[in-house]
């Protein structure tokens, strides 16, 4: 017999924190109206420590900023779970990855076959587990990956990867095709998972940092500042205003030359290499920018937990020039008819459906939806006046506009920071009290909303680390988009996309 629901007032109260703990016949009521709320499942983490299996469900919603974390306990002799696949898709995603890491079972999930580990790694070993001990020998006779077929009249197959020409990560792409038409296709992840999560746990925070810039190189600020806002939060360390502007300028820098080379490598695409090459000269001169403001060109080493420090500010005749150099690159694009007819309607991700499958960042600005941790969950409040870039198209062109907008966006928003008054370095002060021994910290990528949520013991030792880069949110939605499209507009469609392979293969 189902139990009440114990967060039917916090649904109605909204506060900005709070930790409920449930039972597991409240779990799917729970979750379900916290949904039907407005809230989104943003991360769910299993946890292995002293006493029974956990597992946390963090909610959020904004603005202004709201999180409820569900934390739900499971028997290590019996180690299962209500499964909330039927309320959230990507709800069935975290419960299929928590099933291979810490062989914690989904009742009730449609389909819980594996996700993270292949089928060579040794059936019945969870390597998060406290006792999960040496990893046994790998399976070598595995079986295949249980593909489903499609099968039809003209229906042929193609295999792409995982090892692929240039300098790419391995993902294996498998589609089926009718002419040159994609009836469906699959991506299979998780050839670089390299256990992150695990090297975290017992380490110091301090010590921790360089792995948190490092889990997805070309989010090294996003990432290291959501461990540190986690970090802030569980150590309720006060962090100064003029802390939090220099870190808004990093995390702008980092937006900024992402989306020029995006830009540049849409045009290569559909082979406007011009508009490519002069993409790349102008996300050189923002990688020596870097290393000028920080003294390394991805940005790495100016955030700390409590802090930043910086060794110089762009100068805004510079940024300036940046913009003014932008402009001419998607002049060029927009200009060019073949450029904009392979743009236009290719790799349409609707907004239903990215609402479903629960996109984050670029990839849902550009279906319509307007989800921007800048404006949801900001650890500084943006300028005013600033709107998170939106569209509505869907397609590859949406996804270029929205990456045209973000950089404007990006200038503006560093023309207001860099012009504000301050040192190039502030330092906040941890609280005397205890605290709170877990926190979360959310920072809008330029990929989309990064989550870090941590558990540490008063001696500053990290517990658990559980991440969630937004790709991971974001890699069911390029399948879909990609039904009906052509072989050739594969490429295309998949820079638009533009998912990090370490970020998800954590």
């Amino acid at each position: 017999m189902t139990t009440e629901s114990p967060i039917e007032h916090l649904v109605t109260e909204r506060p900005r924190r709070a930790v409920v703990q449930v039972a597991p016949d409240q779990l799917v009521d729970s979750a379900g109206a916290l949904l039907a709320a407005d809230y989104r499942l943003a991360l769910v983490a299993a946890h292995d420590g002293e006493g029974p299996l956990r597992v946390v469900y963090l909610f959020v919603a904004g603005p202004p900023d709201q999180r409820i974390e569900l934390h739900l306990a499971v028997h290590r002799e019996q180690p299962q779970v209500p499964s909330l696949a039927r309320l959230s898709f990507s709800a069935g995603r975290f419960e299929r990855e928590m099933r291979d890491l810490f062989g914690i079972e989904p009742i009730g999930h449609p389909r819980a076959r594996g996700l993270v580990l292949h089928q060579h790694w040794p059936p019945g070993w969870h390597p998060m587990r406290a006792d999960a001990g040496p990893r046994p020998p790998m399976v070598d006779n595995a079986d295949p990956y249980p593909f489903v077929d499609v099968e039809g009249p003209g229906v042929y197959e193609i295999p792409v990867g995982p090892v692929h020409a240039g300098l790419i990560e391995p993902g294996h792409f498998r589609f089926w095709v009718v002419g040159e038409t994609i009836v469906k296709m699959k991506a299979r992840l998780w050839f670089v998972h390299k256990g992150i999560e695990r090297l975290f746990e017992g380490q110091e925070v301090t010590s921790a940092l360089p792995l948190a810039e490092r889990i997805s190189g070309d989010s090294a600020v996003c990432h290291s500042l959501a461990f540190c806002l986690a970090v802030e939060e569980a150590s309720r360390t006060e962090v100064p205003i003029r802390a939090s502007e220099l870190r808004a300028v990093l995390v702008e820098l980092e937006r900024l030359y992402n989306h020029v080379a995006d830009v540049g490598a849409m045009c290569n695409d559909v082979g406007f290499g011009l508009a490519n090459a002069h993409a790349l000269t102008l996300r050189e001169q923002l990688l020596r920018l870097n290393a000028e403001v920080t003294g390394h060109r991805l940005l790495r080493g100016a955030i700390i937990p409590g802090g930043a420090s910086v060794r110089m500010l762009p100068r805004l005749d510079r940024l300036h020039e940046i913009g003014e150099r932008f402009r001419e690159i998607v002049g060029l694009a927009r200009s060019n008819s073949i450029v904009m007819d392979r743009f236009t309607g290719t790799a349409v991700l609707s907004a239903t459906q990215a609402e479903e499958i629960g996109v984050l960042g670029v990839v849902a600005r550009a279906s319509g939806l307007c989800h921007d941790a800048r404006v949801t969950h900001p650890f500084i409040e943006p300028s005013e006046g600033f709107r998170p870039a939106s569209r509505n198209g869907g397609d590859v062109l949406s996804r270029f506009l929205i990456r045209c907008d973000e950089v404007e966006s990006s200038l503006a928003l560093l023309e207001d920071f860099v012009t504000r008054d301050g040192p190039l370095s502030a330092s906040g002060v941890r609280s005397t009290g205890p605290g709170a021994g877990h926190g979360t910290g959310m920072v809008e990528g330029w990929r989309g909303t990064v989550v870090h949520r941590i558990e540490v013991d008063p001696s500053g030792i990290l517990r658990r680390v559980k991440i969630v880069d937004p790709s991971f949110m974001n890699w069911p939605a390029l399948p879909e988009a990609l039904v009906n499209t052509i072989v050739p507009d594969f490429p295309l469609a998949n820079k638009s996309f533009n998912l990090s392979y370490a970020g998800n293969d954590l």
